[in-house]
């Protein structure tokens, strides 16, 4: 049943993403921006956590999540380190993310040629 839920949810986030673009003519780095926003909106007020572990996958994998990582992150590190760690605590959680997405898109721009 985890999967056939994580399949609803995954998917509805992906629509509202899609509906976003298609209906409210956003961009898709407004789209993302406004994703991202909305799952650290969410991990702030506590609705995140219960949702992942209610749909598993089809909440951690889309672009909300990267959000919930930011706050979880900031608040995980805050309660250590105190206010220093708010500021961390970002970049101790999504350092692994932030450097693949640098490097790959690095070496995928040596590969491609962009277009003029």
């Amino acid at each position: 049943m985890i999967y056939l839920w994580a399949f609803i949810i995954g998917g509805l986030i992906c629509v509202i993403g899609q509906l976003m673009m298609d209906v409210g003519k956003l961009t898709p780095a407004h789209t993302m921006a406004i994703l991202v926003v909305a799952g650290a909106v969410l991990d702030g007020l506590g609705l995140y956590e219960p949702l992942i572990k209610f749909a598993g996958a089809g909440a951690t994998i889309p672009i909300t999540s990267f959000g919930n990582a930011l706050v979880h992150g900031a608040f995980y590190e805050m309660d250590t380190h105190g206010l220093i760690g708010i500021i961390t605590g970002i970049f101790e959680v999504t350092s692994a993310g932030i450097s693949a997405a640098i490097i790959f898109g690095f070496l995928a721009s040596l590969v491609f040629k962009a277009r003029a």
